[in-house]
């Protein structure tokens, strides 16, 4: 049936089955699966259908008639509107179930991998307010609800907040956000209050002109905050006027930055930062580990159970004190620097060279010397040369982003026959994919899910691989 005449169509009484994929629900209806969001399994609920792709429909709830078990009020105001924290109408416990089974799933179906021993997710200590990094958007026009446009004319308002799910012009303003310390939302309501009482121009997506652009707020665990604002344009009088005030306002603001992008991109990594007061960086630290982060950084976002994830690697690696390790994918070194405080030698390996120049900084500042650090891309750096300069490694970590490892760097892991490898990924799916590539080198001997980000379908999952005898 084609989509227009599907589009719209009412499905009565339908039983909501299971959690899928990118944070929404599954039902079927007349043999094609429906994609739901905002649902949870058990809900019975009248759905309409509001799009359609090659395998799946896509629908939205109209009419709750019963909930499921695991149904909770959400509890922010921007909930099903601003397009993050996706299952903040699932209770937490099975929020963490989900993810479980979501690992089970991924080993299962792509892997193919036989492995029964998957345990519970690990929970965040903090399900609110976890966060230390935010960025939000301004624009010069904000999104409406279909609410707020019902019997209003409609007016073109400026938002400062997130980018709606696949629009690039339009930005949910944000009131209140339980992502960050309530500090983050005193410091943006302020900017947007700021704003429009001195009739600064907010930035138009589309027309590429207005002068307040984004926003992006650091914190640490101590209350120190770290804010940049990026301008469209160099004017010194206005952003100066801004910055001075804020500074004013906010004396937890110990890092206070601007910028300048005249470019069509929202990117910050080719940008000059400008330092207008306090330092350019902050420090947090992971036990008894001190970091400095920078506003082009990495640093894990949510650094209480970043202590567990990076825990949890270690105790899998289970060190003597004798071992020549491999970091791959290492960052800014913080993986790297848990790691050698029980091992012989560290050799982290990463393709950004702000990261690495990092990575450096902070080993020289925890007086950590039996690491090295080296830019590159990684398919092209782990080679037969790189290991005769470094040692063979004892111990293999890697910690790749989303799409996985490139199969060069999994066929040269394969040649290298570690004894050890950590496998630690934030997507499930690549890293069964990758496991699947290297069964007939490795079995699993341990997995552990850790969950960095509640009310979010995303987990992180740690698995530990023994070289087969």
């Amino acid at each position: 049936m084609k989509l227009k005449k599907l589009y719209g169509k009412l499905l009565e009484n339908i039983t909501i089955d299971a959690a899928g994929a990118e944070g929404k629900c599954i039902t079927r209806w007349e043999g094609k699966v429906v994609f739901v969001k905002n649902a949870v399994p058990g809900d019975v609920c009248d759905l309409k259908i509001v799009g359609k792709k090659r395998k799946f429909l896509l629908g939205e709830i109209v009419k709750l008639h019963s909930p499921g078990p695991s149904r909770v009020e959400p509890f922010c105001e921007h909930f099903g509107t601003c397009g993050g924290c996706k299952w903040q109408q699932m209770a937490y416990a099975d929020q963490l179930a989900f993810k479980t089974q979501q690992v089970k799933d991924a080993f299962d179906r792509i892997g193919k991998v036989e492995y029964d021993h998957i345990p519970d997710a690990i929970g965040s200590e903090h399900t609110t307010f976890y966060r230390n990094k935010m960025e939000y958007t301004f624009s010069h026009s904000r999104w409406l609800t279909r609410e707020q446009l019902e019997g209003e004319d409609f007016i073109e308002e400026p938002g400062l907040g997130f980018h709606v799910p696949q629009r690039f012009d339009k930005i949910v303003h944000v009131n209140t956000c339980w992502l960050q310390d309530d500090v983050a939302n005193q410091i943006r309501n302020w900017c947007f209050d700021y704003a429009l009482d001195k009739e600064l121009t907010f930035y138009n997506a589309r027309a590429q002109e207005g002068l307040l652009r984004n926003l992006m707020l650091r914190c640490n665990r101590k209350g120190e905050w770290m804010v940049l604002i990026t301008f469209k344009y160099d004017e010194p009088e206005v952003s100066n006027a801004m910055l001075e005030a804020m500074k004013n306002q906010f004396p937890m603001i110990k890092s206070l930055l601007f910028s300048v992008n005249e470019k069509v991109n929202d990117s910050i990594y080719d940008l000059d930062i400008v330092k207008y007061d306090g330092a350019d960086y902050l420090t947090e630290n992971l036990e008894e580990l001190t970091f400095k982060i920078r506003p082009k950084s990495f640093f894990q976002t949510n650094p209480t159970q970043a202590e567990v994830l990076y825990n949890t690697a270690l105790d899998f690696a289970n060190l003597s004190g004798q071992e020549n390790v491999y970091d791959l994918y290492c960052g800014t070194g913080t993986i790297s620097l848990f790691l050698a405080r029980n091992a012989k030698k560290v050799v982290g390996i990463e393709s950004v060279p702000q990261a690495i120049e990092d990575a450096h900084e902070n080993a020289a500042a925890n007086g950590i010397n039996n690491c090295a650090f080296v830019v590159g891309d990684m398919k092209d750096e782990l080679n037969d040369a790189f290991t005769a300069l470094h040692g063979k490694p004892d111990v293999i970590v890697t910690d790749p982003p989303r799409a996985g490892m490139h199969k060069d760097v999994v066929e040269q892991i394969v040649k290298l026959k570690a004894p050890k490898v950590v496998y630690v990924s934030c997507n499930p799916a690549t890293q069964a994919r990758d496991l699947d590539l290297l069964r007939d080198v490795y079995e699993i001997e341990k997995v552990q899910p850790v969950d960095m980000f509640p009310h979010t379908h995303h987990v992180e999952n740690v698995v530990l691989l023994k070289l087969k005898a």
